[in-house]
């Protein structure tokens, strides 16, 4: 029998995951330590449709530890097709002393997790969510798998890497199957609160000032969250190691996000402007060329579409 066991089960992209595996009637066993990089009751709320289903499962567990506790809950029988999506996020609060923090969850977790999975067998195939933290800047756009040379330029993206790296490892000497997905800028519903679209809308709504880093110029490919999970579920079939881009075909100037954030919402938005932040990248461009020969995939949600959908579910989540 197949199963799916989804780790960060309880964050913005996991829980949509983890959502859509169960509305298809797959089982799935879920891993989240609730980390406190944001308030823990979201992801609470997140996960709150998958508990009442009888076929999730939760485990409030730290990867980084002994994972022998997933061997009791994951019969040795049963293909398993893992997605690995727990992380430290956040580009911002990786330098300095936190940066213990982004090795253990980002780099030691993966590991032990990639340990376990060659050791279980039956493994259908280890799904990795990379990002674009990891290209850096480089001098020619877009960022391409096979040309663009990996400098990330913050230590997550540096982390990000690593465990990239590992999962290509695992590939390359050990025989699993593996995918490594490299997400550009998601949004959408569930988005983190400390996410730019998520801080703008909430600003927008209480008439209060937008604050940007930098001048507005930078650019970013905006990927719809429903766009990468249908792209997760095609990785499922990918099994060869491929690290591949996942971007929305939506690159546009920050300024040019707020502006049409403004015609969604209905009112003009007044922005404050301050310094850029370490790490901040000036630009990303995905070709995501690779990803539709592999599976098929290509992006299909406008950024229009997708910041109605994110205005609509926050606006939602205000007035409960």
């Amino acid at each position: 029998m197949k199963k799916y066991l989804v780790t960060g089960c309880a964050g913005f992209i996991g829980s949509t995951l983890t959502d859509r595996l169960l509305k298809q009637d797959e089982s799935v066993t879920g891993v989240d330590v609730f980390r406190d990089y944001y308030d823990v009751g979201i992801k609470r709320h997140n996960i709150s449709g998958a508990l009442e289903n009888p076929n999730f499962t939760l485990i409030e567990k730290d990867l980084s530890t002994d994972l022998s506790f997933l061997d009791n809950f994951v019969d040795p029988s049963d293909e398993l097709v893992i997605y690995h999506l727990a992380a430290q996020a956040g580009v911002r609060k990786s330098w300095g002393s936190d940066f213990r923090i982004y090795t253990r969850d980002n780099i030691d977790a993966t590991q032990n997790l990639l340990e376990w999975a060659h050791s279980r067998g039956n493994i259908k195939n280890f799904v990795y969510a990379s990002s674009s933290s990891i290209y850096g800047v480089p001098a020619i756009l877009p960022m391409t798998e096979d040309k663009t040379v990996p400098i990330p330029y913050s230590p997550y993206g540096v982390t990000k890497l690593a465990a990239e790296n590992l999962v290509r490892l695992y590939t390359a000497n050990m025989g699993l199957p593996t995918a490594s997905l490299r997400f550009f800028t998601v949004y959408g519903p569930r988005q983190r609160p400390d996410m730019a679209f998520n801080r703008f809308i909430r600003a927008a709504s209480e008439k209060r000032p937008i604050g940007i880093f930098g001048n507005g110029g930078q650019t970013r490919d905006f990927t719809f969250i429903d766009d990468i999970v249908h792209g997760l579920r095609l990785a499922e079939n990918s099994t060869k190691g491929l690290a591949m881009n996942l971007g929305g075909g939506n690159r546009v100037t920050l300024l040019h996000t707020i502006k049409t954030l403004a015609k969604v919402i209905g009112q003009e938005i007044e922005i404050e402007f301050s310094e850029s932040k370490l790490g901040d990248v000036p630009d990303t461009w995905a070709s995501a060329e690779l990803a539709f020969k592999e599976m098929g995939w290509k992006p299909s949600i406008s950024l229009e579409e997708g910041l109605k959908q994110e205005v609509n579910w926050l606006f939602s989540q205000n007035s409960q």
